[in-house]
């Protein structure tokens, strides 16, 4: 079964390499460019993963974070934040609101794929 990630960035430049970067991996990718379709999507294309950008148009990461783990649904969905905010408070909020994982831009593309490989193993 492949797995489903969605992509929920604003950042042409970060969407194309993530893009290119999971498509290569195997994973099948969708896009959201703001937290309302992030949430429409992940209704709709059940990803195991989320890459979720905290600051973004209309719901901010935090808030569909929010939504993600408030939903009965999508408790298995698998949320990694990505953020320029790398301060310790900014984190600990990630990672109150039930982020599984919480990465600093700019970011290497090998620990972040290492990252989604912990979080969606392969015999899972």
């Amino acid at each position: 079964m492949s797995r489903k990630v969605l992509i929920a960035e604003d950042e042409p430049n970060i969407v194309a390499s993530l893009e290119f970067l999971l498509r290569q991996s195997n994973y099948e990718v969708r896009v959201a460019r703001d937290g309302e379709e992030a949430l429409r999507l992940i209704a709709s294309f059940a990803p195991h993963l989320v890459l979720l950008d905290v600051m973004m148009p209309g719901k901010s990461g935090f808030e569909v974070c929010r939504h993600i783990r408030g939903n009965p649904a999508w408790q298995n969905v698998k949320v990694m934040m990505l953020s320029a905010k790398g301060r310790d408070s900014d984190i600990d909020q990630g990672l109150a609101l039930g982020a599984d994982a919480y990465v600093t831009k700019p970011f290497s593309t090998k620990a972040l794929l290492a990252t989604v490989r912990e979080l969606l193993p392969e015999d899972a």
